[in-house]
């Protein structure tokens, strides 16, 4: 794995001082017990795809609704403890989101078995405050949330006339 890139999309709605995230719970029997860092970005592999695009097409797949059509802004890289890099674009989502069903892999399951299952890439998804969030996320994408609060805080203090408190401009 390492040497991979992802997209992925981490939506927020607050401020810098009230941050929720939309993030993902890894399905799965190795994560089906598993809470702190076992939640991710929605997010997955590309090679030659555009970013951005790779990152809408994953929350699709990932999450079974379109990722909104909002303007997304470029958060950062954030490398994996594997090695992959995940490139994460975020937006601000005030609009109701659900997670719906997600895409499947093939495991076999138990270990040793010989016996092929299907599971779900992601088994729940669901807006959570900041805090919960460090805890809940895998330790490579923690740091997201300490540049989108910087985002966001460099936002409020140079655009609070034209957007108002807490807008980012897009950048794409």
């Amino acid at each position: 794995m390492a040497g991979t890139t992802s997209a992925g999309i981490l939506l927020y709605r607050g401020d810098a001082n009230s941050t929720e995230v939309f993030i993902a719970h890894m399905g799965g029997p190795f994560w089906a017990k598993k809470d702190a860092a076992a939640w991710s970005a929605p997010k997955g592999e590309y090679t030659i795809e555009d970013p951005l695009a790779a990152a809408r097409r994953e929350f699709r797949e990932e999450i079974g609704v379109d990722a909104p059509a909002l303007p997304y802004v470029l958060l950062g890289d954030f490398r994996q403890r594997s090695g992959k890099v995940v490139r994460l674009f975020t937006a601000r989502c005030e609009q109701p989101i659900a997670f719906a069903r997600s895409n499947t892999f093939e495991l076999e399951w138990p270990r040793g078995s010989g016996r092929l299952q299907q599971f779900p890439e992601i088994d729940d998804a669901r807006w959570v405050a900041r805090a919960d969030a460090l805890r809940k996320l895998v330790t490579g994408q923690a740091p997201a949330l300490d540049a989108l609060t910087a985002l966001l805080e460099q936002s409020e203090q140079s655009e609070q006339g034209e957007q108002g408190p807490g807008r980012v401009s897009a950048v794409m």
